[in-house]
């Protein structure tokens, strides 16, 4: 069976900090690695629009001495064919999949037909790619994880799904401070592994989350599929009254008692709502350097998919 990495629980916390950190070696010295790849092909299907996500992938098979095909769902059969059917056909043409899809359990289908590795690129439960991301970027930044106080502000999601058992792994402490969880994205499965270790914790006071704070972490509140649809208004509103309160902004930054703590965001940002005008430019501001990563992270993740690590 392929190895596939369709949540972060789907490798072990050594493969995880293993691969972490040579994506950190491979940013630092890409040249031995720029023909690693070479006559292998990356399949990246995508049902929700992207911009990071297809360019780092694509970029960073280019830069292994590999080829990325691009397609689009809606371009393609598998709106209309078994899913898992399209998986093993589109398998038997590439080395490795990379796909951005609307569900978790279409990702699954997809996995459970194709005889290669899946990557997932985002579904609405979890993102792994960009949690391996972000702990690169943090052991970049303070050159360590182990102990670092992580703390997640705003909606639980499948950004925070991630990166609360990335962290884990990783061995630091992580902070959930969020008044409700988005429901396409629980997994109780996973927040029993989670609630079980002390290094977790869960509040709705960003006060008491943000004190000691190593970093602060933020996502959009509204899915950027319904940002704009007239038919989620009301409940854009709803959220916008529930969520300010958790914005991360200069005021909220001050509140970790550190003049160090790291600002990160996956992006894109919606700036007013989850953030304000500012804090992304702020000098303790990571979230181009963490966007850049993506690139990196995902090299080596794909180097270790196929063994070449």
């Amino acid at each position: 069976m392929p190895q596939h990495f369709l949540a972060v629980r789907d490798i072990s916390a050594d493969e995880f900090n293993y691969i972490v950190d040579k994506a950190i070696e491979i940013k630092r010295d890409p040249e031995p690695w720029s023909e690693s790849l070479k006559g292998r092909t990356l399949a990246m299907i995508f049902q929700k629009t992207s911009t990071r996500t297809r360019f780092s992938f694509e970029a960073g098979m280019t830069q292994l001495g590999g080829h990325a095909i691009f397609a689009q769902t809606q371009h393609t059969q598998m709106g209309i064919a078994d899913i898992a059917d399209e998986g093993k056909v589109i398998s038997r043409y590439a080395d490795l999949i990379m796909a951005r899809m609307m569900y978790n359990r279409d990702l699954v289908a997809l996995a459970q037909g194709s005889e290669v590795s899946v990557i997932n690129g985002c579904d609405d439960r979890y993102h792994p790619a960009q949690a391996l991301t972000d702990l690169m970027t943090i052991k970049e930044k303070l050159g360590r994880t182990e102990g670092v106080k992580i703390v997640y502000m705003g909606i639980a999601n499948n950004v925070s799904n991630s990166l609360s058992m990335a962290s884990i792994y990783a061995g630091a402490r992580f902070t959930l401070c969020v008044p409700e969880f988005d429901p396409p994205a629980v997994d109780e499965e996973q927040l029993a592994i989670l609630r079980a270790n002390d290094r977790y914790e869960e509040t709705d006071d960003p006060a008491e989350a943000m004190k000691d704070a190593d970093v602060v972490y933020t996502d959009t509140w509204i899915n950027m599929e319904h940002f704009n649809n007239p038919e989620f208004a009301e409940e854009k509103e709803r959220r916008i009254r529930t969520f300010k309160p958790y914005q991360v902004n200069e005021d909220l930054l001050r509140l970790s008692g550190k003049e160090t703590t790291l600002v990160m965001h996956c992006l894109p940002a919606h700036k007013g709502y989850e953030v304000n005008e500012t804090i992304l430019y702020h000098p303790n501001s990571v979230v181009f350097d963490q966007a850049e990563n993506r690139l990196h992270a995902q090299k080596a993740l794909m180097l270790w998919l196929l063994g070449k690590l």
